[in-house]
């Protein structure tokens, strides 16, 4: 199957793992965005939103994005945040096919609250903090995906056979 294919959704929705097995399915290379920022920059990414502010990072990871989504047959996982600039948007949706990964506020919190990597989770309230990230970001992650998978209580394999029957 020839393209890209772009994930997409709040942080805990699935884009890394189900990215990664889709992309060995499909023998294409994958990518994560964030991974890629960290990798290159020889820093965490709460260390960038520490030292840069959330607006410094967003400018580094719409620098990667558009890098990424010019790489052939690749499959890349998206920061759940890279949708809220339009030219982030316009870029994924010109460059391959977009999968919108949804998951419900509890799943997200559920998969999340140990996870002290996650920059914009390290509030007093985390879960409404997850409920506010979700109401922003849901019309976002809908305007520019082709295809939205809810990813509750589903295995990663079972995920994974539905994105290939939407896009095969």
């Amino acid at each position: 199957m020839a393209g890209n294919i772009f994930f997409v959704g709040l942080m805990g929705a699935g884009k890394t793992t189900v990215g990664r097995v889709l992309a060995k399915h499909l023998h294409k290379a994958f990518y994560d965005s964030d991974h890629e920022i960290e990798r290159r920059t020889g820093v965490c990414i709460p260390y960038i939103f520490e030292v840069e502010g959330e607006a410094g990072f967003r400018r580094r990871e719409s620098a990667m994005i558009d890098e990424l989504v010019r790489m052939p047959d690749v499959v890349v996982a998206t920061g759940g945040g890279a949708v809220l600039l339009d030219e982030n948007r316009k870029n994924l949706k010109q460059h391959g096919t977009v999968i919108y990964l949804r998951a419900h506020v509890n799943e997200l919190w559920i998969r999340t609250r140990n996870d002290k990597n996650r920059p914009l989770l390290q509030t007093a309230d985390p879960r409404k903090r997850l409920e506010q990230l979700f109401e922003q970001r849901d019309p976002l992650y809908r305007e520019v995906a082709h295809h939205v998978v809810d990813t509750g209580g589903q295995s990663v394999n079972t995920i994974v056979h539905q994105i290939e029957s939407l896009i095969g």
